[in-house]
C-alpha cells in the first residue's frame, strides 16, 4: 500500500475530523504516499496538516460528464487505495474508473462501486465524527492510538494583522463564532450580542468576532458600536490565519461550527453550545476535543441563557 487517496470535499470542520483517521493511515502503511482531495477553500488548511503528502481540489458541487472523465483520467492507475469520507455518486464513480484497486466508504450513493464499504450510522449519534472516521479506515486495518486533532502553522501570518488591530502579545483574547451553517443548530444572535456585551464590559478584555464571509451582513447589524474592545474580523481572515487567531486566544465561544474543531487543533479551549434533541447533531458526535473545553447543551437553544454561557465563559478564563 504505497499510494492512498483521501476523499473528504465538504466543509472545513468536517475535514479536520479526519486527522485522526490520516494519522491511523499513516502509523499502518509508513511508506505510503498520502494524497487528499478536499475542496479548494480548504486547501490551505489541509496543507498544514502533518500526514498528507499532496491536496488536490475537487469540489463537492455537481460536475460535467467531460469534467468527471478529465478528472478521471488525471488519477488513473495513480492509487492502490481510495477511502472516501463523504460519499456522493461522482466519486464512487471515479475511484472505480480509476481503477483503484482497493475503495473504501460507505454503502450509500452508489456504494455498489466499492470493494470495502460499511452501513452508514452516524445519524445514530452514538459515538464522535473522529471515530466513525476512524472505523471506516479500520476496514484496511488502519490504527492509532493518538485520537487528538493538530495541524502545523507558522505563527507569523497574523503579525500584521495584530498590528493593524492594535493587538499585542499582553493582551487576553476571546473569539466569538455567532454563526452556522444549519438554522436548527442557531444560539440567537441576540443572545450572543447580549454576551459579547457583557465579557467585554465584566473582564475589560478583547472580543474577537470571527466568521466567513457569508456572516459580515449580520456581523455588521449585531456586533456595530458595542464598543472599541470589540473587533468584528468576520470575513477578513483566511483560514490559516484563523487558526494562529484561535492559538493566541484563551477561549472560543461557539455553536456547532467549523471553528470549534479548529480550536481543538490547536489547543484552544470552547464553550460550545448545542441541542441534544437530534443525535445527529448532538455535541457527542460533533463536541469540542480540545482540553478544557465546556459544553452547554437543551433540547432548544433558546432555552440556554446568556447567564449560563457567560458564567462558563467565566469559569475557563478565572481558571
Amino acid at each position: 500500500m504505497k499510494r492512498i487517496l483521501v476523499v473528504r470535499n465538504d466543509r472545513f470542520g468536517e475535514f479536520l475530523l479526519n486527522i485522526p483517521a490520516f494519522r491511523a493511515l499513516k502509523e499502518t502503511f509508513p511508506q505510503a504516499r498520502l494524497t487528499a482531495v478536499t475542496s479548494l477553500y480548504v486547501k490551505e488548511l489541509a496543507q498544514c496538516i502533518e500526514y498528507l503528502d499532496e491536496v488536490i481540489v475537487w469540489d463537492n458541487l455537481k460536475h460535467k460528464i467531460g469534467e468527471i472523465l478529465n478528472f478521471t483520467k488525471s488519477i488513473k492507475n495513480k492509487f492502490d487505495l481510495c477511502v472516501i469520507f463523504n460519499p456522493t455518486k461522482e466519486f464512487h464513480l471515479i475511484s472505480f474508473l480509476s481503477k483503484i484497486p482497493i475503495r473504501v466508504g460507505y454503502n450509500r450513493k452508489w456504494g455498489f462501486l466499492l470493494t470495502h464499504k460499511m452501513e452508514d450510522k452516524k445519524f445514530l449519534g452514538d459515538k464522535h465524527e473522529i471515530e466513525y472516521n476512524l472505523d471506516l479506515v479500520g476496514l484496511v486495518g488502519a490504527r492509532t492510538e493518538d485520537k487528538s486533532l493538530s495541524i502545523k502553522i507558522d505563527d507569523d501570518i497574523i503579525e500584521e494583522l495584530f498590528k493593524e488591530l492594535n493587538i499585542q502579545s499582553k493582551d487576553t483574547l476571546v473569539a466569538l463564532h455567532p454563526w452556522t451553517s444549519d438554522p436548527i443548530k442557531q444560539w440567537p444572535y441576540e443572545s450572543f450580542q447580549k454576551l459579547t456585551k457583557r465579557v467585554a464590559e465584566e473582564f475589560k478584555i478583547k472580543i474577537l468576532i470571527i466568521g466567513g464571509e457569508e456572516g459580515v451582513v449580520k456581523s455588521q447589524h449585531y456586533f456595530t458600536g458595542l464598543g472599541n474592545n470589540i473587533i468584528n474580523l468576520t470575513g477578513k481572515t483566511t483560514l490559516k490565519q484563523l487558526a494562529v487567531l484561535l492559538k493566541k486566544t484563551q477561549l472560543l465561544v461557539s455553536g456547532d461550527s467549523g471553528p470549534i474543531h479548529l480550536a481543538s487543533c490547536v489547543d484552544t479551549p470552547v464553550v460550545a453550545i448545542f441541542r441534544n434533541d437530534i443525535p445527529a447533531k448532538s455535541a457527542l458526535r460533533w463536541g469540542p476535543r480540545s482540553k478544557g473545553s465546556i459544553i452547554l447543551e437543551k433540547p432548544n437553544l433558546s432555552d440556554i441563557t446568556v447567564e449560563e454561557v457567560f458564567n462558563k465563559v467565566k469559569e475557563v478564563l478565572e481558571r
